[in-house]
C-alpha cells in the first residue's frame, strides 16, 4: 500500500517527509515517519487521539522542528518558503476566542504574511479576502465577533483565513469536527476544487464515512505510518480498526499529539 507514493517524480512531489522523529520531553509523538505527497493530491490522515496526526501537520507547516529527519515542501525547508505559502488551519480548541475581532478581521489576517510591516491593504488583498468569505458563505457573518459563532462557523472562518493567503499547500486539522452536514459539504467541495487546481491538501480526520469522497490517499498514523494507499484499500485493510480496538480494549493513555 506504500508503493504509489514512491513512484512520484521530483517535479510532482509537494511534501517530502523522511525519517521524522518528534518528541515532547519524554513522549515520542512521531517515530521515523516518512511520507511523500504529490501536487494535486488530497491526503487524509487518520489515527486515534494522541497518535501524532496534529504533530505531523505542524511539522510540515514548520511550526515544530523535528528531532531527527527532514521535511521539504516544494523542495525547501518550510521556513524558507515565501510567507503565506503554507495555509494551516488548527483545531479550533487551540484558538483564543477572547481577542476582540470580527469574522472579516480574522480573514484579513490571511493577507498579513504577504504585507510588510504596517503596509496598507491593496485592492488585490481586499479581493482575496472577499473571495475567501464568499467561498465559505460567510458574508452574512462577516461583522460578527468570532466568539459569537458556533463551532462549525468558526471552523469555516479559519479555513477562509487560510484561503485568503492564496497558499500553495493546505493543511487542515480536523476541520469537520462538530460541523453540520451543510458545512461539511461546503468544505468537501472546497477541498476538491483546490485539489483539482493542483494544490496538495493534507487533512486529519476521525470521520471515515466519506473518506473515499474526500481523499485520493489515506494514511493511518499511530506515531508511525501503519498503512498508506487509496482510501478503499486502506479501510479494507483493517489497520485503523485494529488500533482503535487496541486502544479501546487496553485503555492506553495518550499524549495530546
Amino acid at each position: 500500500m506504500k508503493a504509489e507514493a514512491a513512484l512520484a517524480s521530483p517535479a510532482q512531489v509537494a511534501v517530502d517527509v523522511q525519517g521524522v522523529v518528534v518528541r515532547y520531553d519524554r513522549v515520542l509523538a512521531l517515530d521515523g515517519v516518512s511520507l511523500t505527497v504529490e501536487r494535486g493530491t488530497a491526503l487524509g490522515i487518520v489515527g486515534p487521539n494522541g497518535s501524532g496526526k496534529s504533530t505531523l501537520l505542524k511539522t510540515v507547516a514548520g511550526l515544530i522542528k523535528p528531532d531527527a529527519g527532514t521535511v521539504r515542501v516544494f523542495g525547501d525547508a518550510p521556513g524558507l518558503l515565501r510567507p503565506g505559502a503554507i495555509g494551516y488551519v488548527p483545531q479550533i480548541e487551540e484558538v483564543d476566542f477572547s481577542f476582540p475581532v470580527s469574522v472579516r478581521d480574522v480573514v484579513n489576517m490571511g493577507r498579513y504574511p504577504r504585507l510588510g510591516p504596517f503596509a496598507p491593504f491593496r485592492p488585490a488583498d481586499r479581493r482575496a479576502v472577499d473571495d475567501a468569505i464568499a467561498a465559505l458563505d460567510l458574508g452574512a457573518l462577516e461583522k460578527r465577533h468570532i466568539a459569537e459563532l458556533s463551532g462549525g462557523q468558526q471552523r469555516r472562518v479559519f479555513v477562509a483565513r487560510a484561503i485568503a493567503q492564496e497558499p500553495e499547500l493546505m493543511l487542515l486539522d480536523e476541520p469537520t469536527t462538530g460541523v453540520d452536514a451543510a458545512t461539511e459539504d461546503k468544505l468537501l467541495q472546497l477541498v476538491r476544487e483546490l485539489v483539482a487546481g493542483g494544490m496538495p491538501v493534507l487533512m486529519t480526520t476521525h470521520d471515515l464515512d466519506r473518506a473515499v469522497d474526500w481523499f485520493d490517499r489515506l494514511v493511518v498514523v499511530d506515531h508511525r505510518i501503519l498503512a498508506d494507499g487509496d482510501p478503499e484499500t486502506v479501510l479494507s485493510s483493517g489497520a485503523y480498526a485494529s488500533i482503535r480496538e487496541h486502544t479501546h480494549t487496553h485503555g492506553h493513555a495518550r499524549s495530546d499529539a
